[in-house]
């Protein structure tokens, strides 16, 4: 078991997926497979504490898997190790760390009667987002709130809309 703990020199990132849709989020993970014929499967661990994973998802003889369920806007640190038919498990690989990006929300505007707007925001499912206003880009004032619902998007009618020469529009949350 000499070779197991010269394994993975580390994980390399192989793609990252991400729902726009949902809060939570995956990345996807490649190494190489090891030279050492006694492996026969590979464990990869993670947590949100550099060298402290509280979880641990056995890949088999694979040499990549999908780690989904990681919340917006968490980091997250990954190693991997190898072990043999015994059991044995090689010493951990060098650690990797993943920020999850923050999903921000997508606005759409569309016209309705008697010169209101509706605004279409897109986001992650239960999260709360301000919808703001401005005439001049400098001041921009709070005109309404809303959580985004199970469909991944709510409607916000801007009742005031006529009232304003120009009125541009921004969310924050």
């Amino acid at each position: 078991m000499m070779g197991l703990t010269r394994v993975l020199g580390g994980i390399l990132f192989f793609a990252l997926l991400q729902n726009p849709v949902q809060a939570v989020q995956s990345v996807s993970l490649a190494w190489d497979r090891s030279p050492d014929s006694s492996v026969i499967g590979y464990r990869i661990y993670y947590g949100m504490a550099t060298q402290t994973y509280t979880n641990m998802v056995d890949v088999g003889n694979a040499t990549n898997v999908t780690i989904s369920g990681l919340a917006d806007g968490t980091t997250n640190y990954f190693a991997a190790t190898a072990y043999d038919i015994l059991g044995l498990e090689s010493d951990y690989s060098s650690e990797l760390s993943y920020s999850v990006p923050t999903a921000f929300a997508s606005l759409r505007i569309r016209t309705a009667p008697a010169g209101q707007f509706v605004l279409t925001v897109t986001g992650p499912i239960g999260h709360t987002y301000d919808i703001l206003a401005t005439q001049d880009f400098k001041t921009w004032v709070v005109i309404g709130t809303v959580t985004v619902g199970a469909s991944g998007s709510l409607d916000f009618t801007d009742t005031n809309a006529a009232s304003f020469p120009k009125r541009f529009y921004r969310t924050r949350g």
